[in-house]
């Protein structure tokens, strides 16, 4: 349980920012998995990492400016490969923000994948998940179409892992709009899938699919 204000990360709107909203889920994860002993400090010695694979977040409001939230993060029951964790962005005991990510384990020598098992603590309970709609299957079908924008990777878009951080490729597509049209896309729900890595100065293609 983590309390939040709602200050420096606000949009043009004054509200909690989509892509910041996604950054506070993902400083949770990271600070609770410290907490469970599977955090970054504890698994690099052995030369694991954690990759995001999917995000999914449906929301009915975005808290304002200033305005103080409260944020749960658990672990989900996993997978063989794969686990989700769930995060809820509560006010005054009503949920305004509902989301879950899908995360693997990578051997960074080996390149290959790690079994949950091989990581989670023994004795964990899992409490249902507070997101149980599907993450969105994206189908690559673009042909023909011109590009929205074109984004390329920066500095500050690399995380630890010295690819590009999954919020990061969030942020460069709501970039490349304007204020005007997202507000009048009136977002309320977002599902990013990651298939591949992108690294600083990489050239990417935003293009966009009704």
């Amino acid at each position: 349980l983590f309390p939040y204000t709602t200050l420096f990360r606000s949009d043009s709107e004054g509200k909690l920012g989509i892509d910041a909203m996604l950054d506070l889920f993902m400083d949770a994860a990271t600070t609770h998995a410290i907490q469970m002993g599977v955090g970054f400090p504890q698994l690099a010695p052995r030369n694991l990492f954690w990759l995001t694979v999917k995000t999914k977040a449906i929301w009915t409001e975005r808290p304002r400016m200033g305005e103080i939230c409260m944020l749960r993060t658990w672990p989900d029951a996993p997978d063989k490969m794969r686990c989700t964790r769930s995060y809820e962005l509560s006010q005054d005991g009503n949920v305004l923000v509902r989301a879950k990510t899908e995360w693997a384990v990578l051997n960074t020598l080996s390149g290959g994948l790690v079994p949950i098992a091989e990581v989670y603590p023994e004795g964990l309970e899992f409490p249902d998940t507070v997101c149980p709609e599907p993450f969105v299957r994206v189908i690559d079908r673009f042909d023909g179409i011109e590009p929205v924008a074109e984004y390329t990777v920066r500095s500050t878009d690399i995380d630890v892992g010295h690819h590009m951080n999954n919020v990061a490729y969030v942020r460069a597509v709501l970039g490349s709009y304007s204020t005007a049209e997202l507000a009048a896309m009136d977002i309320h729900e977002v599902d990013a899938v990651f298939r591949n890595q992108s690294f600083e100065g990489d050239v990417l293609t935003v293009q966009e699919q009704p």
